[in-house]
Parts: structure tokens; sequence; C-alpha cells
């Protein structure tokens, strides 16, 4: 229940913030009767079960993830620290990362990264950022 709460918590306050708009709207003089029950049925039906798919389809994506990892696939992570325009960080047990419950961890980086932010990396093989910008200063140069 806690991995619950943990992955769906934001989903749940903007539940909790419609169901608040609709108690207020829905229980004005102007509103006919019944309003407030159709309304909450409604708006918290609808709002359950977009959180449910929601976590639904985020547990079975850390799943495969996961898996993927343990069959020594790279992957692709999400990283909200850096805010450049490479957000992102490339992830496989070859480079030192190793998985702990749903963190993937490495001694050399600064943070850990949580599966449900990490997707299978489709693109090519990863460059080393110095080999990218050695290509960079040689181009340069032929300009």
């Amino acid at each position: 229940m806690g991995e619950f709460f943990e992955l769906e918590a934001v989903y749940i306050a903007i539940a909790v913030f419609a169901l608040s708009i609709t108690i207020f709207v829905t229980t004005r003089d102007f509103m006919p009767k019944g309003a407030f029950k159709k309304g909450m049925l409604w708006v918290g039906g609808v709002s359950s079960a977009m959180v449910g798919f929601h976590y639904y389809m985020t547990t079975s994506r850390m799943s495969e993830v996961e898996s993927l990892f343990n069959a020594g696939e790279m992957l692709i992570c999400e990283n909200k620290m850096r805010r450049t325009i490479s957000r992102s960080v490339l992830i496989a047990q070859k480079d030192g990362w190793s998985l702990d419950g749903h963190l993937f961890k490495n001694p050399d980086y600064e943070r850990d990264f949580h599966t449900s932010r990490c997707v299978k990396w489709i693109g090519s093989q990863p460059q080393l950022e110095q080999e990218a910008n050695e290509k960079a200063a040689v181009h340069e140069g032929n300009n």
C-alpha cells in the first residue's frame, strides 16, 4: 500500500482538489437537487478510475524495466535534478548500475533513479561526452 501512495500521491491530491471544487459548486443554491450526489459520483468515479489506471500502467512499466535491466538491456531514466537539454541518464548493468528494490543505484553517481521514471533505450549506442566534444572540435576546425 505504501508503494501506491508513493506513486500516486500527486494524482490523489489532484482528485481531492477536483472533489473539493465539486462539493463547493454542487452545494450552491442555484444548483438543482441531486447535483451533489451526481457530481460526487461522477467526479469521484472518474478520478478513481484514472488514478487506478495510472497505477496499473506505472507498475506494469516498472516490472518491464526491471526485467529488461536484469537481462542486460540499456535503459533511459529521467533526471529531474539536471535542468539542461540532456536531462536523461542511460543506465545499464555494464556501467556499474545495480537494482535495489525499485531504485537504480551507482556508487559513481550522485543520486538514485526510481524505476517508474525509466523506459527501454531504443536509440543508438550511447556516445561518451568526450568523444562527442572531440568530433565537434574536429568539425569546427574543418570549417
